[in-house]
């Protein structure tokens, strides 16, 4: 990072952090259990801009937003997919994806990775896992405290293939029978609060949510144990309450030039099931009350 641009980060941190500070000491409601640092559609590219899609400065939103997970001190930090943005060629976009996983790196919290459509436009799902710290297993559940969290991944097409070198629609984006079922035991097996993260929608039923949305919510729901479903995709700040389930779409890193048109969030978890996003640059704030 540059000189001039380490300098002006810095300060805007300072103020970043000082409105978190003031908002948390003017705040009636008990202190989180669990912080988690949450960013989304960084869609990292060595390219020139197209529309309001900067690729190039995705790096220094990045550097920003780790730089504040640092100082904040979030148990994890997850990110909700589209990483970066494809390449004409497998060799390119491996380097662009061990660019922006250097700079990932720097989080001090551990990283969780939920699979975006962009993360496999032109690799494989072993590649992208290979060269991050992804799991090889791109859905999973971890406990963390009290609270059990969930990583889904719809990047399969309607017959089940995973999305990999080019090989798939975008709009046809499926969580397959076999990880249906695995959620259902795995909701089944613990008796602690969940949160889900996923990349495509699970909330709306149009060309950018998972076709089987319903099938998913459906189990979600049956669990009576889901307090909220933090997912990407869409690009812009949204939210609906289904069931008695939050559905939180973030922001996306991409859009826009300068830091200002950044977004990232610290979701921070309460011992009585309430949870509260801080949004940051363009990410919306959200409070809601226990379940």
């Amino acid at each position: 990072m540059s000189l001039p641009r380490r300098i002006f980060i810095e300060q805007s941190l300072l103020c970043l952090t000082g409105m978190l500070a003031t908002a948390q000491a003017n705040d009636p409601q008990q202190k989180p259990v669990l912080r988690i640092g949450l960013l989304t559609d960084l869609h990292y590219a060595d390219k020139p801009a197209r529309g309001a899609r900067v690729y190039r400065e995705t790096e220094g939103k990045l550097e920003e937003a780790v730089e504040f997970f640092n100082q904040n001190a979030p148990q994890f930090v997850v990110c909700l997919g589209d990483l970066i943005d494809q390449a004409s060629a497998v060799e390119t976009e491996i380097e662009w994806l061990k660019h922006i996983e250097s700079v990932f790196a720097k989080t001090r919290a551990p990283r969780h990775y939920v699979l975006g459509n962009h993360c496999v436009g032109t690799l494989t799902k072993e590649e992208f896992t290979t060269h991050t710290a992804a799991s090889k297993n791109t859905h999973y559940s971890f406990d963390a405290g009290d609270f059990h969290f969930v990583v889904l991944d719809a990047c399969f097409t309607s017959d089940g293939t995973p999305y990999g070198r080019g090989n798939f629609d975008w709009k046809d984006a499926n969580v397959p029978p076999a990880q249906l079922e695995w959620l259902r035991a795995d909701l089944a097996a613990n008796a602690k609060p969940t949160v889900v993260f996923a990349h495509q929608r699970l909330d709306k039923a149009n060309v950018l949510s998972v076709r089987n949305a319903e099938a998913v919510r459906e189990i979600l729901e049956q669990s009576n144990r889901v307090l909220a479903v933090f997912q990407g995709h869409s690009h812009r700040n949204e939210y609906q309450h289904i069931a008695g389930i939050h559905y939180c779409t973030l922001v996306a890193m991409i859009e826009g030039a300068g830091l200002d048109n950044s977004g990232y969030a610290l979701l921070e978890v309460m011992a009585d099931r309430s949870l509260r996003l801080r949004g940051f640059r363009r990410q919306a704030d959200y409070d809601w009350p226990a379940k």
